[in-house]
């Protein structure tokens, strides 16, 4: 997913661009299916029409609920690291942000616990120099690899050169 140009600042070039993994909507699906089911088990039970038409705006409601909200802040939900500062943005119609310049994050760690060793994906955890702390970043794809890469970032940003790290 490309981050949109005309956000960058001159000079500035996106590091990593992801959104979470998409096994987030994991549980909606499953949430979703067991309201079909309910919905499906009520509607064959009654025999009134008014009945069927109220179990069904009922299970629509679910879907709303339970699968296209989650599905759009999924949509709407990004995370880019530049060559200059973090960015999370989402949102689809009200649009929330947060950046943090580079040059502020004191860390870049990650944690992978059994279920997102499964799926490829993990918590990134970008610690900053402000009151707030840190950020977690839950289900980020291939987190290790976007791990490194902001690592690299924040060091080349340091003045150091990866290359000399082994000497």
């Amino acid at each position: 997913m490309a981050f949109p140009s005309k956000l960058l600042n001159e000079g500035e070039r996106v590091v990593v661009s992801t959104r979470t993994h998409v096994k987030a909507l994991i549980l909606p699906g499953l949430a979703l299916l067991v309201a079909l089911a309910i919905a499906l088990f009520v509607a064959g039970l009654v025999e009134s029409s008014v009945a069927d038409l109220v179990i069904w705006l009922v299970f629509l409601a679910a879907v709303v609920w339970f699968l296209a909200g989650p599905l759009l802040r999924w949509l709407t939900t990004t995370y880019t690291f530049t060559t200059r500062r973090f960015i999370k943005r989402s949102g689809f119609i009200a649009k929330e942000g947060r950046t943090i310049p580079l040059n502020r994050i004191s860390g870049v760690d990650f944690e992978i616990g059994v279920i997102d060793r499964i799926f490829g994906c993990g918590t990134l955890v970008v610690s900053d120099a402000s009151t707030d702390g840190s950020v977690e970043l839950h289900d980020i794809p291939r987190v290790e690899q976007v791990q490194l890469q902001v690592s690299d970032e924040l060091h080349r940003l340091a003045g150091g050169d990866r290359r000399d790290d082994g000497a």
